[in-house]
């Protein structure tokens, strides 16, 4: 018998340290982030949407980045000197990065990234940002000179954009082309899978050069196209942190006691461009008289419910350089007035366009359609599907475009006034080679963009960009409807992950309880 109960004995003494051997010795950190589209690719240079250069930061870093209120910081550059002429730019790297594949970052990895960014003939779709680099040269181990074509103020904030990342020189000879399938950074996560219908998985970078501030295990990005399904999943617990929250979920997951709903301020412009090259909208009257037939309070408080500011300017407050106006007026007797004087005192009949088929969209449009009903303004509204916005808007010139009114919104990722107006505003940002969806065309406006480019002088820039703005507000290519509120939320165990005010993530320092 005493044998028999020292066996049994063993055999559950074996057991129990089985099982506590097999079991973690603390919870995994796994974070789960429910966003509302899928990713486009994970190669950050050649992404136009801000959520796939977002995923990205999980393995990718820049020379310089921004903080989470985008203040702009260096990263793996630790400083840099510029020229009096402004031509060109000298960076001191941090030593001891190595890249997630074990090569070496240095200066040759950084010539390696911006030869590959400025040269037009790899048709990459953030060009755009690096075209001014005339040429990119090693001068030893740790410093890089990069002179540009012409002077650029704004060159360092475009270095500190999301898609400015250096990737490994091994893996972009390795996989070419195919590089947004199998991204190799310096960052504090590793790429695992992408799944293309349903997530894209990071885990932690053991060689991560900030040793211990990569905290999680893991970060899984699920795409939730449906809104109430992605508040769902928070509630319940299937995911950590979501991002938008639908509007009219928010007091709701706010009644949540295991969940923190979070409004912040953003640079996130909401806007309805409108076509000058056109019959009525070449008439500014008739563009001034839209302004003032908007109701933008009534508008935030339906579309948007109540997260949002009424448009102050061209360029959002949080943008450097921007300035502020008081916001368009609702004076649906002014509109009358202006459209009489314009020549159309029975309105007209036309299309308004919308970039997205979003429910906050659809809302926008309704609205926008009957408060332009009260003046006489006949509106045929279309909500688009991504790939109706790319076939009939972003890559149609003025001689074939179809858009007319165009509901859309953008936020300036540099955090600097130049890629906050040239895009959407200069002349030679028409579709198809930017966002300049107005067909907008000032010899002013470009001449201050150019010459702010140009002086080393903040006073000068300040001077010229308000210019600009100046004169973008009094011709009024755009209906300036509203600034939005960032709204998401995350289980309070989860700290340090936030939404930054342009719409991507800051989480380099995340922790989960």
């Amino acid at each position: 018998m005493m044998q028999q109960h020292g066996k049994r004995n063993w055999l559950m003494a074996t057991a129990v340290l089985t099982t506590l051997a097999a079991a973690p010795a603390w919870a995994a950190k796994d974070v789960v982030v429910a966003v509302n589209s899928n990713f486009t690719t994970l190669d950050p240079y050649d992404a136009n949407d801000t959520l796939s250069q977002a995923v990205a930061k999980s393995f990718y870093q820049g020379l310089f980045g921004f903080d989470k209120d985008m203040k702009r910081q260096n990263v793996l550059a630790e400083s840099y000197t510029a020229s009096d002429d402004g031509l060109t730019y000298t960076f001191k790297l941090r030593q001891g990065v190595k890249f997630q594949d074990g090569t070496d970052f240095n200066a040759e990895a950084v010539k390696v990234n911006l030869d590959r960014a400025s040269n037009p003939d790899n048709h990459l779709k953030r060009y755009n940002l690096f075209k001014m680099i005339a040429k990119t040269e090693v001068i030893d181990p740790y410093q890089v000179k990069v002179t540009l074509k012409t002077p650029f103020s704004a060159f360092i904030n475009n270095l500190a954009h999301p898609a400015a990342a250096m990737i490994s020189p091994a893996a972009l000879k390795q996989y070419g082309k195919e590089i947004g399938f199998h991204p190799v950074g310096t960052g504090p996560y590793r790429f695992d899978t992408w799944n293309q219908t349903d997530f894209v998985k990071v885990t932690r970078f053991d060689g991560y050069w900030q040793q211990g501030e990569n905290k999680l295990d893991s970060i899984t990005w699920r795409p939730v196209v449906d809104n109430n399904t992605r508040a769902a999943m928070l509630a319940t617990g299937e995911a950590t942190f979501a991002y938008p929250i639908p509007y009219e979920q928010a007091k709701v997951l706010d009644n949540n006691s295991k969940v923190e709903l979070i409004s912040a301020p953003s640079i996130v412009q909401r806007y309805i461009s409108l076509n000058v090259t056109q019959k009525p909208f070449d008439n500014v009257k008739v563009r001034q008289a839209l302004n003032y037939a908007i109701n933008k309070d009534a508008l935030i408080k339906v579309a948007f419910s109540g997260y949002a500011t009424p448009a102050q300017g061209p360029v959002p407050k949080g943008i450097d350089f921007s300035t502020q106006y008081q916001p368009w007026p609702y004076d649906v007797a002014k509109a009358r007035a202006l459209l009489k004087e314009a020549g159309y005192p029975n309105g007209f009949a036309t299309t308004l366009w919308s970039y997205n088929n979003s429910s906050t969209s659809q809302k926008v449009l309704q609205f926008v359609q009957q408060q332009l009903n009260q003046v006489g303004v006949k509106t045929t509204v279309t909500a688009m599907d991504a790939g109706q916005r790319v076939a009939q808007v972003e890559s149609k010139g003025v001689k074939e475009t179809g858009v007319r009114m165009f509901y859309s919104g953008w936020s300036a990722s540099t955090g600097e006034a130049d890629w906050a107006i040239s895009p959407l505003f200069a002349s030679q940002s028409a579709p198809p080679a930017l966002f300049n969806t107005a067909f907008y065309s000032s010899p002013k406006v470009d001449q201050d963009l150019a010459a702010a480019l140009k002086t080393t002088s903040r006073e000068e820039k300040a001077r010229l960009y308000k210019d600009a703005q100046d004169t973008l507000w009094a011709d009024a290519p755009w209906i300036f409807l509203a600034t939005e509120k960032l709204v998401y939320a995350r289980n309070k165990n989860l700290s340090d992950f936030y939404v930054m005010p342009d719409g991507s993530f800051e989480f380099s320092h995340a922790d989960m309880k």
